[in-house]
């Protein structure tokens, strides 16, 4: 399985998930895609299999991905204070993978999710990826 888990600002969505799909002890190929080297770097030292960073990344990797995992900002053009470009949330969109969004009260506000911490929603996450 082909995880792509995409993040930016400081990566800690990001990382939260890499470690948690690490500690399931699943095999499977996690590539990270950082809007930033910051957020990249994180991710990578979480245990991401390889990395990268900025759109052309996003674009490409969203075409092989079989799940693609990040905050729900990577489907909405110019959010998490514009580091999402038209062309990154175009490609995550048109994606054939799964898409597993993590929800974050700060750009977006969801009608019916409840009100969890952040590790329930990336332990939720992670459950789904791995749910056939």
């Amino acid at each position: 399985m082909r995880i792509v888990v995409i993040d930016g600002q400081g990566g800690k969505i990001g990382k939260a998930v890499i470690e948690q799909i690490r500690l399931s002890g699943k095999q499977c190929q996690i590539t990270a895609i950082g809007t930033n080297s910051l957020a990249t770097s994180a991710m990578l030292k979480a245990g991401a299999d390889m990395g990268a960073t900025g759109e052309n990344p996003v674009v490409i990797a969203a075409r092989d991905a079989d799940v693609i995992v990040g905050p729900i900002g990577i489907i909405a053009a110019d959010s998490m204070l514009g580091e999402i470009t038209p062309r990154m949330a175009e490609a995550v969109g048109q994606s054939r993978a799964r898409k597993i969004l993590v929800p974050v009260n700060k750009c977006f506000e969801v009608a019916g999710v409840s009100e969890m911490s952040l590790t329930d929603y990336v332990n939720l996450a992670v459950e789904l990826i791995f749910k056939a």
